[in-house]
């Protein structure tokens, strides 16, 4: 009997489609074993606006990022991992005007295989306004004033329009554009460039508009008056301070003073400054402030006042002074005894030079407490003071000095002498020669204290 092909395959059929599902079971256990799924959420995923119409604008802040779950095998969370872009998500605003919206977010992934189970957020809530756009000019307030004698003119602006862009309910609320400058004692033309603030009818800021220029620049013509003049004070002194003290700072108040005269060209002749009377400040030791008048020309006032105050700083000239001082010893019991090393420590002071001149070993103390210690040695810091203001310690060489602290030794009592008396002789007088004349004896007058009593 001759073989069929057809006939064998009709007659095993079955089995043959036996065979084939339990090769895909099998080849897709071993894959799971393998390659097992897991459930995870994504990174952050970046959410894209597309279909926005160039007339509308979101008003309020919406979720930026949304994050998907999924049951994957862990391959594709590794390839998720190092590439999160194969996964997008984006909301579509294509149609939508002004109002408030409820939009889904729409995901790709660009992977597989994956089972999707959730994402968050699924939907976004958008609120679209109107576009508009205006313009708007811009107000200057300008403060202060320039000294008298000056006068300040019309600012000009650059631009004097802004143009301003936002969402039709913001720019509803704009009152006016605003620049602030100040001109406080200027005596010639300021120009500055100024941040322009949008403000509402409260002068609150508005924000989240777009501005053509948020800075203009200002320029503020000021000019003198005929008669007028501005000019520095500059102090004029005469004398030196006391000896061992420097000049260190002089100032005056005010620093710049307005003049006139009825005859402008002496007051075109003048320089950028006048003089002060010299202030003296011979055998000056101390700070002072001297009121002094100012050095004018015929015809010439001050519109202030007419004199200026002199604040003249003044300061000792100081140097250092290296003294060898020997340490005083307190505290310690009767006891003991201290051998202290070295017994004279260098005492470097710095102060006034005419303070040191004076400065003597009396002056300056050199402590060292020793209050309840026991027999030892130690390593201790003697305490410095100097009984003179204005000089100071700076160092002390050495800082430490050693101490060692013995038992004082018992002190040996002295003998004493036993002192034999003199035996008296009694000299009698010869009664034969002549008797020898003795000189006469001085007794001094003696001053007796006498007691007087008030009765």
């Amino acid at each position: 009997m001759k073989f069929s092909p057809l006939r064998w395959i009709a007659a095993n059929f079955g089995n043959l489609i036996l065979a084939v599902f339990l090769a895909v079971v099998v080849w897709i256990s071993a894959v799971v074993t393998a390659d097992p799924n897991e459930e995870r959420t994504s990174q952050p995923i970046p959410i894209e606006i597309i279909g926005q119409n160039t007339n509308v604008l979101l008003v309020e802040d919406i979720p930026t990022h949304t994050r998907l779950t999924l049951n994957a095998p862990i391959s594709i969370w590794d390839l998720l991992e190092n590439e999160p872009d194969l996964i997008i998500a984006w909301i579509d605003l294509s149609g939508l005007g002004p109002g408030e919206h409820v939009v889904p977010v729409k995901t790709q992934i660009n992977i597989s295989p994956y089972r999707f189970v959730s994402i968050q957020p699924k939907e976004i809530t958008v609120v679209i306004d109107a576009l508009v756009v205006r313009d708007f000019p811009v107000t200057v307030t300008i403060t202060g004033d320039p000294p008298l004698g000056y006068r300040k003119d019309e600012p000009l602006i650059e631009p004097e329009l802004v143009t301003i862009s936002g969402a039709e309910k913001l720019l509803s609320q704009v009152e006016r554009v605003h620049a602030l400058l100040d001109i406080s004692g200027s005596v010639e033309t300021v120009k500055k460039n100024i941040t322009i603030d949008v403000l509402n009818e409260n002068g609150n800021p508005i924000s989240d508009l777009d501005l053509s220029s948020k800075i203009v620049s200002i320029t503020q013509p000021i000019s003198r008056l005929g008669g007028f003049k501005n000019v520095a004070v500059k102090v004029v002194s005469h004398g030196q301070v006391a000896n061992g003290y420097r000049l260190t700072n002089v100032t005056v108040s005010p620093p710049n003073l307005t003049l006139f005269s009825d005859d402008p060209r002496i007051i075109d002749e003048i320089p950028g400054f006048v003089e002060t009377l010299p202030v003296d400040i011979t055998d000056l030791t101390d700070d002072v402030e001297i009121s002094t008048g100012l050095d004018l020309p015929p015809g010439v006032t001050s519109v202030q006042e007419p004199n200026v105050l002199v604040q003249v700083s003044v300061a000792a000239i100081e140097g250092s002074l290296t003294l060898a001082l020997p340490i005083q010893v307190v505290g310690l019991s009767p006891e003991l005894e201290a051998i202290i090393s070295p017994e004279l420590i260098d005492v470097i002071v710095a102060g006034p030079l005419n303070l040191l001149e004076t400065l003597s070993v009396e002056d300056i103390s050199v402590i060292l407490d020793l209050e309840d210690l026991p027999v030892g040695v130690y390593q201790r810091s003697p305490v410095v003071e100097v009984f003179i203001d204005q000089v100071r310690v700076q160092t002390t060489l050495p800082e430490t000095v050693e101490v060692v602290i013995e038992l004082a030794p018992t002190p040996t009592p002295t003998p004493t002498e036993s002192v034999t008396p003199t035996e008296e002789k009694t000299i009698t007088p010869t009664p034969t020669g002549t008797p020898t004349e003795m000189p006469p004896t001085i007794v001094p007058p003696v001053n007796l204290p006498t007691n007087t009593t008030q009765s």
